[in-house]
């Protein structure tokens, strides 16, 4: 019956999940595609140079031009991370306050299930939601090596990786907020708001001074803001990473067991 939860979840979210796939196959194509024609346009990095605020919110950082950095720009330190996001916290925030509120929850509690193996199913179901989309963009970047497009498969695999990681890490966030107070609105603005400050932390800590300290506390600092598209993604930024996922889905499962469903 539990697996039965979960297959029902990840059916019912089939089209968008393959709508964000295709969209974000077709976008990623594009980009590696098009590397090869701005590879040589000097121009772009002078403009990096010459406004880097405006660079930092785009996550270029070194040449734009480099492999990296064409990653970075257009998918890795902005877009994709985004979108992972917005898929992880969507789900999380209606799987437990959204059918609390529309009055399924009710009917999935009755069953003759534990409300943590519940919540458990629903945890692991926002983990899968945003799978597809992360594999499919790597298989993307890696075809990107018929356009002179090269990215260290390890790399690249840890980097897909960590960024799945951080859509689990806002997901669960917005899981946790959605079991503690059964509103789909709070769990999804609260977490969204969170999710904003984080990424705008993390991209603006290059170039304002005192907000560098605080990157630190950022989950994108640790998935894509350390110059991981060039030496890979740390032991201790899987660590760090990992640990929030569990620690917030616990709580969400925990939070679960005492929620007053109607």
């Amino acid at each position: 019956m539990s697996t039965d939860l979960l297959r029902l979840d990840l059916l019912l979210r089939r089209r968008s999940i393959i709508g964000y796939s295709l969209g974000m196959a077709v976008y990623t194509f594009v980009i590696v595609a098009l590397y090869p024609a701005f590879r040589n346009e000097t121009g772009l990095d002078q403009f990096t140079s010459e406004n880097s605020t405006v660079a930092a919110l785009f996550g270029v950082s070194g040449s734009l031009t480099s492999e990296s950095g064409w990653l970075n720009a257009n998918l890795y330190a902005n877009f994709l991370p985004l979108i992972i996001v917005l898929l992880t916290i969507g789900y999380g925030a209606s799987c437990i306050a959204g059918q609390n509120e529309d009055g399924t929850l009710g009917l999935v509690a009755a069953q003759p299930l534990s409300r943590t193996r519940i919540a458990a199913q629903k945890a692991a179901a926002m983990s899968l939601v945003a799978v597809p989309v992360s594999v499919v963009t790597a298989i993307c970047v890696f075809a990107g090596r018929g356009f002179d497009l090269r990215i260290d498969t390890a790399t690249l695999v840890g980097v897909t990786i960590a960024v799945l990681l951080l859509g689990i890490d806002f997901g669960a966030l917005a899981m946790l907020i959605g079991a503690l107070t059964g509103s789909r609105g709070t769990a999804l603005g609260v977490a969204s708001v969170v999710a904003a400050a984080m990424y705008l932390i993390n991209s603006l800590a290059p170039v304002v001074s005192w907000i560098r300290p605080a990157r630190l506390v950022s989950p994108f600092f640790y998935a894509v803001g350390d110059n991981q598209l060039v030496d890979g993604v740390s032991f201790s930024a899987f660590v760090v990473l990992v640990s929030i996922a569990v620690m917030l889905s616990w709580g969400a499962v925990a939070a679960f067991g005492r929620l007053d469903v109607e």
